[in-house]
């Protein structure tokens, strides 16, 4: 079995992609409010800061900041799945099950990355909020409603106008 060697950190801030296993569906938007209540659970039980987030169709791209004196992300990644799983089944999602009992609606895995200063931090929020007119779901940032970015505009962070389409092209790499 392959051992993944991933940085852990107590207390520091980590960029995450998460995906679903098939990568044309919608589950993620189209079941927001389970994935919601799945996070919240999560982070009652294991708190942490979520600093930037966006949710697409078929994967979420976020940044959070762990609590002192714990790096444990990966418990929390598992509780956010299968909390998210358990409120699909319980809204009558038919799932099925692989050889191990799991259901293969996730990619198995997911993608982390230690925030090293402000530049780093910038980049990746910035990457976050552009990814829906990356990924051409949106012509403006501000128009795709599962995103943080609309709390970095209520905060006095960020313009409404932000970036469209026409300045991504040019702004923002993957």
């Amino acid at each position: 079995m392959v051992r993944y060697r991933r940085l852990r950190t107590a207390g520091a801030t980590y960029f995450f992609t998460v995906a679903l296993r098939n990568r044309r569906a919608d589950t993620l938007v189209s079941h927001i409010q389970e994935l919601r209540q799945a996070i919240e659970r999560t982070r009652a039980v294991r708190p942490f800061d979520i600093d930037a987030m966006v949710v697409l169709p078929d994967h979420l791209h976020t940044v959070w900041t762990l609590p002192e004196g714990d790096s444990d992300y990966s418990a929390r990644w598992r509780s956010i799945k299968s909390g998210f799983v358990r409120a699909l089944r319980a809204g009558g999602m038919t799932l099925v099950a692989n050889a191990k009992g799991e259901h293969s609606i996730w990619h198995r895995r997911f993608w982390e990355h230690q925030i090293r200063d402000e530049d780093d931090m910038q980049r990746h929020v910035d990457y976050i909020h552009i990814n829906p007119v990356k990924h051409a779901l949106v012509q403006r940032v501000v128009d795709w409603p599962w995103s943080s970015f609309h709390r970095y505009v209520r905060d006095g962070l960020l313009f409404a106008d932000w970036v469209c389409a026409a300045d991504a092209i040019n702004r923002f790499g993957e």
